[in-house]
């Protein structure tokens, strides 16, 4: 799975469902375990589990809202609509109770997007992780990606989802306190595209290292559906009304 860190305003993705459902040996669980209602460990009646009524209720009033207001998720629903992969949010998003250091995740074996919702508490964050699981989605839709056994494209996917989410927006940075000048935005979407390859992949720190790096440039400079790195909320405005008048101006021509 493509997953998201439950930390303020800090969150990534998950890949696939477990091997071992496709009639092969579980070696690796790809982060699964970290949604435990993925592997269909789900709460039984007069459990704990219950008490997540208010949180899933929440959940699907923010993930509502997200769909109707974030401008980043409308230009990603929409350039799905367009590619032939229309969302859904009954079908598509699923509001579930997770490990407490994910904040939602892709699952690319259902084509669901997995919202944490004991994780989710702010209409902010919940708007990123939206937009940060679209960009996964919409990699699911517009190309043949490998999520089980490509680092390549798995990397490719975290680049772009760290790039264009605001996960490395100048506001999201500096309330994490981290600090820089030149190349900054590149160094923290190579940071985060490392540790949610590690998250949800057994290998090691240098051989992520190395596959971030063999695709970075290509990837950090694939912007779209956007157009451009959305670095605000404004940006993302901007990209959306130019996503909404691309017919307008090619029927000019």
């Amino acid at each position: 799975m493509a997953q998201s860190r439950a930390e303020e305003d800090d969150y990534r993705n998950k890949q696939p469902m477990h091997e071992q459902q496709h009639g092969e040996p579980k070696q690796e669980d790809y982060g699964y375990s970290l949604y435990p209602e993925r592997s269909g460990s789900k709460y039984k009646q007069g459990s704990i589990g219950e008490s997540l009524f208010t949180f899933k209720h929440k959940c699907h009033i923010m993930l509502q809202f997200a769909m109707d207001t974030s401008p980043y998720a409308k230009l990603l629903l929409a350039a799905m609509r367009t590619s032939g992969c229309a969302v859904h949010k009954d079908r598509h998003f699923s509001c579930e109770d997770c490990d407490g250091t994910v904040s939602g995740g892709f699952d690319a074996a259902t084509s669901q997007i997995v919202l944490c919702q004991n994780n989710i508490h702010q209409q902010a964050h919940m708007n990123r992780v939206v937009t940060h699981e679209l960009i996964h989605a919409f990699d699911h839709c517009r190309a043949r990606v490998d999520w089980f056994t490509d680092f390549r494209h798995l990397a490719c996917s975290e680049i772009r989802a760290a790039n264009l989410s605001g996960d490395c927006s100048f506001v999201n940075e500096v309330s994490r306190f981290n600090f820089g000048l030149k190349e900054h935005h590149q160094e923290c979407v190579r940071s985060r595209a490392l540790r949610s390859i590690l998250a949800v992949r057994k290998v090691s720190r240098e051989e992520a290292e190395r596959v971030v790096d063999e695709v970075f440039d290509s990837c950090f400079r694939d912007h779209a559906p956007f157009g451009r790195i959305p670095h605000s909320k404004k940006d993302a405005k901007f990209a959306y009304r130019d996503f909404e008048n691309r017919d307008r101006y090619y029927a000019n021509l």
